[in-house]
């Protein structure tokens, strides 16, 4: 039997962690979606024309150990306005969302586009600056010497694009449950949503 879990926000709000929490707690399989745009963005920069390194993603492309750098998620985020591009992706993502034992996709379009019948809709979010502040530690930590303000501006300059590109634009789905982790720890908001999805099954 199939449950489906779509988990929707901007980057660094904590869909990704929220969404491996809750696939833990429940036993479902987990997609980070945004790792395939990254996957396409990493062989984009490699040389590579988008659409054919979307149709002809590997496992070894979703392993790739740089898809987590400031440079792939830019890229990831310039292919994934590209509609054939998303088009390629959807199936892929579909599929996955309908495999038997029920699975959690996180991502920026998933209870809007790529899931619209999931049981529960969940859209993360935070303020960009506190964002920013998540993503300039983790950057630090992983030995980037970028800036803070850098950081910010990247994160607004995505969620323009994220939010106004013509293809399946990001925005919350009408009925997702809006979860702002602003001011909240990532144990507070893994029990809401955990109190959520337990109440949808």
């Amino acid at each position: 039997m199939s449950f489906t879990i779509a988990i929707d926000g901007p980057a660094a709000a904590g869909k990704g962690t929220l969404s491996r929490g809750i696939a833990e707690h429940f036993g479902l399989a987990h997609l980070d979606t945004g790792l395939l745009y990254r996957a396409v963005g990493a062989r984009v920069r490699d040389g590579d024309e988008a659409v054919a390194a979307a149709q002809s993603l590997t496992q070894a492309d979703l392993a790739r150990d740089d898809l987590r750098s400031a440079d792939v998620a830019q890229a990831a985020s310039v292919v994934a306005a590209i509609p054939e591009v998303r088009a390629a992706l959807v199936a892929f993502q579909r599929s996955f969302a309908r495999r038997d034992g029920g699975a959690v996709l996180d991502g920026r379009d998933i209870g809007t586009v790529i899931c619209p019948d999931a049981e529960v809709k969940l859209y993360v979010t935070a303020s960009a600056e506190v964002r920013a502040t998540r993503r300039f530690h983790e950057l630090q930590a992983g030995g980037s010497d970028t800036t803070y303000d850098a950081v910010l501006e990247d994160v607004k300059a995505r969620d323009h694009r994220d939010a106004n590109r013509a293809e399946a634009p990001m925005k919350p789905a009408d009925d997702a449950v809006i979860l702002d982790t602003s001011d909240l720890d990532i144990g507070t908001v893994l029990a809401q949503a955990i109190k959520i999805v337990g109440n949808r099954r």
